[in-house]
């Protein structure tokens, strides 16, 4: 037996419900600021009666030339880019202030280029663009730069015309460095990640290291290294290891090798809580004691640096503060304003139970 398919409800059947024209039933829902609020609960009330879910998104997009969603483009997958706590608190800021003036995040996983494929960008329904630590020369980039994006830079990489939110890298980094010097470690080693085309588990030099696609590398290098040379350590005796990737696992193995291969080093400092954390476990896996045997020092300050085992010394950032700040900051270009001057955000050492001075 055939059936006859239930009419979907329209906009102009609410008006007629209500007795009001189709203009004013479209500005319940997307300009409710133009009508009272008792006459917006009576179309409303009238639409949740009739079944009409609201205007369709692919018609209104069609009509206001907007998708009110932004395209946030991550440097790695998904799976490795929501298992580091730093970047789950700056998106769920940033979320927070779009949301509430009704733009959707759209999410573009990164690939081997630093970033989106540049031909997703290209496609992507988006009225602005927010690049998260993405790798300088990034495909991404330009493919903004084409469609004529507005552009949201958290942490990296430095664009022309884009607004613009980071940290102190390179002061933090000092301050972590001197940190351990002024406990009297001599013997420091460096644990950081991506900073090649093509990572690998091993060791870099200081000249590769400095050339990283990644300017917060470079610039938490340049930081530790000045800290060093100052105490009379000079930058070649600073071993320098890259992981192949950003997951614990990942830096878990490439600190097994570091510390098998300089089994001297008294102190480790790493570019990220994410990297210490593996480190906390590599120490273990050697029969190595935090901090008694071993010093090591984070960046960031996400949950998990103050539940480690021990609690982790780090670098603190204010995550939820740059989030929050990257939000305003693309409201404020979608409203057509101008990009304000870069800000940049302090940072500051929290000294925990994961760093000692060195055994005698």
């Amino acid at each position: 037996m055939a059936t006859t398919r239930r009419k979907q409800p329209t906009l102009d059947d609410v008006a007629q419900a209500v007795g009001v024209s189709r203009a004013t039933v479209s500005n319940a829902y997307n300009r409710p600021d133009q009508l009272s609020a008792e006459l917006r609960s009576e179309v409303l009330r009238a639409a949740s009666r009739l079944g009409y879910p609201g205007p369709d998104p692919v018609a209104r997009s069609l009509a206001t030339k907007r998708a009110d969603a932004i395209a946030f483009m991550l440097d790695t997958g998904l799976s490795a880019a929501f298992s580091d706590p730093a970047l789950s608190i700056t998106l769920d800021a940033l979320a927070a202030v779009v949301d509430a003036e009704g733009h959707a995040l759209l999410l573009l996983p990164g690939g081997d280029h630093g970033g989106p494929r540049a031909q997703r960008v290209l496609s992507a329904q988006a009225d602005l663009a927010v690049a998260y630590s993405l790798a300088d020369g990034a495909p991404a980039l330009r493919a903004v730069r084409a469609r004529g994006l507005p552009l949201v830079v958290i942490d990296q990489p430095v664009v022309s015309g884009s607004a613009r939110v980071d940290v102190d890298d390179t002061g933090g980094a000092m301050a972590a460095a001197r940190h351990l010097v002024e406990l009297g470690h001599r013997q420091v080693g460096v644990l950081s990640a991506q900073c090649l085309s093509e990572p690998r588990n091993g060791p870099l030099s200081i000249a590769e290291a400095m050339d990283s696609r990644f300017r917060d590398n470079r610039d938490r290098l340049a930081g530790y290294l000045e800290i060093l040379a100052s105490a009379g350590v000079p930058g070649k005796a600073v071993p320098v290891w890259e992981t192949s990737g950003t997951s614990r696992e990942q830096a878990f193995h490439a600190t097994v090798e570091l510390l098998r291969s300089r089994p001297r080093l008294t102190a480790l400092l790493c570019m990220s809580d994410e990297l210490a954390l593996a480190a906390l476990s590599a120490a273990r896996h050697l029969g190595l004691r935090v901090p008694q045997d071993l010093s090591v020092v984070g960046f960031d300050d996400t949950p998990p640096a103050r539940w480690a085992e021990p609690p982790l010394t780090t670098v603190r950032q204010d995550l939820v503060r740059k989030g929050t700040l990257a939000g305003e900051l693309a409201l404020r270009l979608l409203a057509g304003r101008k990009p304000p001057k870069p800000l940049t955000l302090a940072t500051e050492l929290v000294v925990r139970e994961s760093t000692a001075p060195p055994p005698r």
